[in-house]
């Protein structure tokens, strides 16, 4: 039956079919780096990460694309109130996304474009849109017309005359019409600018995805992807921009995730249940946050509450377990077991139910119950008298693969002694004095992946088991 992917656009499960056979153009919205990402933030990562490799393991090549916002209205605000230029607060906050990132076992993407290196580009594509009739200049702003665009509404459903002025959409007096929305905005005093035809400014939010995805992938992508808040307006209006600058459909299949409650409630500022994923994975094994994350089919709500992060702890735990017993018993098996074939089949079978569920909108909460059914096949087969390399080598194989599609790691890692850990501090402070930094962050990965978290002080770099 190959893939199928429910579509936001359609409102339908549709059966993938990509532009050029064997490839995939995908763009994922990513984060305004302004802070640490946050748990909400996390979740299309881990999904579409999740999304990318299983396209990956069914032979596809896959061009992921996932852009930096790093100049913007709250960008501007903490850079002020931190008395720091704003390039300098974006650079350290997308470093520290790519540090959360990795230790939720999610891939860089094959692109991070970041706004402040398209302005050009943008630019260009706003004057596009100004001849096409499509947009205007106003007092220094320039603005979408709306209503010029047929079939404006059609991703989220809606009917443009329905729309009201309101949470998410701002009015404005340069408007012609207050369903307008800003493609490039003036300069305020004392904010960061770029010249362009229309003065000093800087993009609005919306265009800046439009034109990096363009820039990256061509005129028509394959997949677009992001959390379910971003359906309207920010994809509406990448669709509405897109089209009428590139007259091609932009993306042929759309996916968003669902929201994440923090114990049955919307988390927020004023709840104070804002949790930060730098704070949380100190307590909670990243791996378990994704699994957690992955136990819940990517379009339903999630609600992140203690008692199912346990839960899913001692999931991951048994699978874990599972794992390792199969591997010690290849160590040490006397190669006495039969019936090879029946095993085989057995393990097949549950890769072929994981592969059903995966390819059916990429169901995780489905293709994990089969982990667990090939845990409880490796569990019965290791009660054998005897076994064989083969069986167990396909148990391996199989944990090993469909686990990688999932990002989880099943093999428990041999804890470094103290000393071992010390010295290989010390090889860290030295790479950094002498401005080799990619040696540095491959310590630093290879302690975290060991369970080891470092806190950089003024006093020095110190240590801890995760």
């Amino acid at each position: 039956m190959g893939i199928q992917i429910f579509n936001t656009l359609t409102r339908e499960k549709e059966a993938f079919v990509p532009i050029e056979e064997g490839k995939v153009k995908m763009y994922v919205c990513g984060p305004t780096v302004y802070n640490y990402i946050h748990i909400g933030n996390a979740r299309p990562v881990i999904v579409y990460d999740t999304v990318r490799r299983y396209l990956q393991y069914k032979g596809f090549d896959v061009t992921y694309v996932s852009n930096f916002t790093d100049v913007d209205d709250k960008i501007i605000k903490a850079a002020n109130e931190l008395g720091e230029e704003t390039s300098e607060l974006t650079e350290r906050f997308i470093a520290a996304y790519f540090e959360d990132i990795t230790d939720l076992g999610c891939k860089k993407a094959d692109a991070h474009p970041k706004v402040t290196e398209h302005m050009q580009d943008i630019i260009d594509f706003i004057a596009v849109l100004i001849d096409k009739g499509y947009a205007y200049e106003s007092q220094g702003d320039v603005y979408y017309r709306t209503r010029k665009f047929d079939g404006y509404g059609k991703l989220s459903h809606q009917n443009i005359d329905d729309l009201k002025v309101g949470a998410r959409i701002e009015a404005g007096e340069k408007k012609e019409d207050p369903l307008d929305f800003a493609l490039w905005k003036a300069a305020k005093p004392g904010e960061v600018f770029w010249d362009s035809p229309w003065g000093e400014g800087r993009p609005g939010w919306h265009i800046e995805c439009s034109v990096m995805a363009r820039e990256h992938l061509g005129d028509t992508i394959d997949i677009h992807a992001g959390g379910q808040d971003l359906t309207f307006p920010h994809h509406e209006n990448e669709i509405a921009q897109s089209e009428a600058h590139n007259d091609k459909t932009f993306a042929n299949y759309w996916m968003h995730n669902g929201y994440i409650n923090i114990d049955n409630e919307k988390m927020s500022k004023s709840l104070g249940n804002f949790i930060l994923v730098n704070d949380i994975k100190k307590q909670i094994d990243p791996q378990v946050l994704r699994f957690f994350m992955l136990s819940v089919h990517y379009r339903y709500p999630i609600n992140f509450a203690k008692d199912l992060v346990e839960s899913a702890a001692n999931g991951l735990e048994r699978l874990r377990t599972s794992f390792n017993n199969t591997k010690h018993r290849l160590s040490v098996t006397a190669e006495l077991g039969d019936a090879n074939d029946e095993w085989l089949t057995k393990i097949e079978a549950v890769r072929e139910a994981f592969e059903t569920s995966m390819d059916d909108d990429f169901n995780t909460a489905n293709a994990i119950s089969q982990l667990f059914e090939l845990s409880h096949v490796a569990n019965v087969y290791l009660n054998e008298s005897n076994t064989t390399t083969t069986v167990l080598n396909a148990l391996l194989d199989a944990f090993t693969k469909l686990g990688d599609v999932l990002g989880l790691v099943f093999e428990q890692q041999e804890e470094l002694l103290d000393a071992e850990i010390d010295a290989l501090l010390e090889a860290r402070i030295q790479a950094r004095k002498d401005r080799n930094f990619a040696r540095a962050d491959e310590i630093r990965d290879m302690l975290q992946n060991m369970g080891i978290i470092l806190e950089d002080t003024r006093q020095g770099t110190r240590w801890k088991r995760g």
